[in-house]
């Protein structure tokens, strides 16, 4: 085998395994080098695919103009999201079970975050209008505490990467799989990688795995998740395989987390099954449903579609999606709800929509998009406008606050599966239906690791303290961090993560650099 020899490697081309590397050489490591398995074309991992949402503690608009290119003062009317709010909102959602210390330190860690990003990776902020606001009294109001994306989202995002990574001389090694990690007695001292037809042994102090994790692996998805989620589609790259959790198997590293949970959304049901489309990325989601209902083929619904903002609702609404009947659903909407559909989500030539003027006439089309009892359609919807119809509703409607239109106000009325919020009738033709299905963005499960230095932590625990033992030389990021989101997930938290503890790792690392050989 060939040898090779860095200060430090980074195993995945994404958001958390570039912020690590790049942290890496601004700490002091000299040679970093990238490795990935996909080809080039895939680089960014799922990053790539995101809208670039980053949530953050952050004092208000003032605190965020600094940082984003989009905006004047005037437009906006913004809350501040303090280090409670963000701490509640991830523990609310994940039913309490997320470690506090890693919670503490992507909360704590957050708002840094997003100022390195933006002047150490050279990111472009930018205020999320068309996913996180509307415009209420002539300004932009934001609701469900996450505020700021990425110029271009995804795309946007990895382009700021790769030149970060060229201008640190990162050097990035593609279509280059890791096969296996080197150890010595006191940990991991580099791994060995498949590249250019032959094995070659890569050696650092220093090795960061950034790999993802398996949501694109349908066996996998099958054995920790359900056998329902072999149908789920992947929403980002198809590399996320879960390879770094099997390299991890012999050093007793400890995982952790939720491994029967994922993040996933309402995704187009003609959307592609094992992969993302690197040109539409993120405009397969659908995420207009607290607007309107979602109704199986049974012609029921299944969720209580206002029940919370969108950014605490979708990753949980995905998998309730899944578990319908076919794995699909329809999203309903009337003129009203249809008007504030995200275009890029919703737009001509993005979705295949079916509209009628009547429900009855929807209802037949529906049939050959899987409908499989029209009748029961009609009624539902028939009862949900029922119970939707108050005298005041449309003075009270406020899609950017939980505005308490529910369709609960009459007990002669009232709904067994309540519409908590935004509960307008769905009476003003033309209709529009759009199909979705689930789509997965990543999973739950990962390794265990010190929130302060981000080290891999093993099954072992020491004599005097019972503690998990660190892994010499090993550290994570990113989707493969376990004990972070567990049920649900809060919207924009996922990248936020992986920078805060990419930084992290890339800073251990130096830090193990500098402290000479082990």
């Amino acid at each position: 085998m060939t040898g090779y020899h860095y200060d430090c490697i980074v195993v995945g081309s994404g958001h958390a395994g570039s912020c690590a590397a790049i942290s890496a050489v601004q700490a002091g490591c000299k040679r970093v080098l990238m490795v990935e398995k996909a080809p080039e074309e895939w680089v960014g991992g799922n990053g790539y695919f995101t809208a670039g949402a980053h949530r953050t503690v952050h004092g208000g608009l003032h605190d965020l103009l600094p940082f984003v290119q989009n905006v004047t003062a005037e437009q906006v009317d913004m809350e501040p999201y303090t280090a409670e709010d963000f701490t509640a909102d991830i523990m609310r959602v994940g039913a309490n079970k997320p470690s506090p210390a890693l919670v503490k330190a992507v909360v704590d860690g957050s708002r840094e975050a997003i100022e390195w990003l933006a002047e150490s990776i050279g990111i472009t902020f930018v205020f999320s209008f068309n996913r996180q606001a509307y415009v209420v009294d002539g300004k932009q109001k934001f609701w469900g505490g996450m505020v700021l994306s990425v110029e271009d989202g995804g795309k946007g995002l990895i382009a700021a990467h790769r030149r970060a990574l060229a201008k640190h001389g990162v050097e990035v090694w593609f279509d280059s799989p890791v096969t296996e990690l080197l150890t010595a007695d006191d940990g991991v001292v580099g791994v060995v990688a498949q590249r250019d037809g032959e094995y070659v042994q890569i050696y650092a102090p220093a090795t960061i795995l950034a790999a993802g994790g398996f949501e694109a692996n349908r066996q996998m998805r099958a054995e920790h998740l359900g056998g329902n989620w072999e149908r789920a589609k992947v929403r980002g790259t198809p590399y996320n395989t879960g390879d770094g959790f099997t390299l991890v198997k012999p050093l007793g590293a400890k995982l952790t987390g939720d491994w029967g949970g994922c993040h996933s959304t309402c995704w187009d049901a003609h959307a592609p099954p094992d992969s993302g489309d690197r040109r539409l990325t993120n405009q397969y989601t659908k995420s207009g449903y607290p607007l309107g209902v979602m109704l199986n083929s049974k012609g029921l619904r299944f969720v209580d579609e206002g029940e919370d903002f969108r950014n605490y609702t979708y990753a949980k609404f995905g998998r309730a999606i899944l578990e319908q009947p076919g794995g699909w659903a329809f999203q309903v909407w009337d003129t009203k709800g249809v008007k504030y559909l995200r275009e890029e989500e919703y737009g001509e030539g993005i979705v295949r929509s079916i509209t009628a003027d009547t429900l009855e006439e929807l209802a037949a089309r529906l049939v050959d998009e899987g409908l499989e009892a029209p009748s029961t359609f009609i009624q539902t919807m028939i009862q949900y406008n029922n119970a939707a119809t108050q005298p005041d509703a449309a003075q009270r409607w406020n899609p950017a606050i939980k505005d308490g239109v529910s369709t609960q106000s009459s007990p002669s009325t009232r709904l067994d599966l309540p519409k908590s919020n935004w509960a307008l009738p769905i009476n003003e033709p033309p209709y529009t239906v759009v199909k979705v299905g689930c789509g997965i963005t990543f999973t739950f499960g990962g390794l265990a690791i010190d929130a302060d230095t981000a080290q891999v932590l093993s099954n072992g625990v020491g004599e005097a303290d019972s503690k998990p033992i660190p892994i010499g030389g090993l550290f994570c990021t990113g989707e493969m961090v376990g004990g972070l989101f567990y049920n649900n997930y809060p919207g924009g938290s996922g990248l936020t993560a992986g920078a805060v503890f990419g930084r992290k790792a890339g800073r251990s690392a130096a830090r193990l650099l500098s402290s000479g050989p082990r």
